[in-house]
């Protein structure tokens, strides 16, 4: 099983679930984050550090955030590893809980 960042952190890319990944699963891409579903050691350590809730495990994600296994996969393999925290986007409250944000995720 993996961990899987969801629509919340669209537009919110908190990083504090980066720094206690002891795998260094994490990527980075314009306004959100991914987990390597192939380098994720299920380690359960990053799902309570996220403030916008946004990282589930894949057995457990919300209703309607499913295609976020995929998506995770796909952008993990394009964009680079992350692993240090930095600042969240000066909106990113503002964003933080807003619904259907899919489209507005930068590839």
């Amino acid at each position: 099983m993996t961990f899987v960042v969801t629509e919340n952190c669209i537009k919110c890319k908190y990083t504090d679930c980066v720094e206690v990944c002891p795998v260094d699963c994490f990527h980075e891409g314009p306004n959100f984050l991914t987990i390597d579903p192939e380098e994720c050691i299920d380690c359960t350590l990053c799902e309570p550090e996220c403030p916008a809730e946004a990282i589930y495990p894949e057995d457990d994600l919300p209703e309607g955030q499913e295609h976020f296994i995929e998506l995770n996969a796909e952008l993990s393999l394009l964009w680079p590893v992350i692993t240090e925290t930095s600042t969240p986007p000066d909106d990113a409250v503002e964003w933080d809980g807003k619904p259907d944000k899919l489209p507005l995720l930068e590839r």
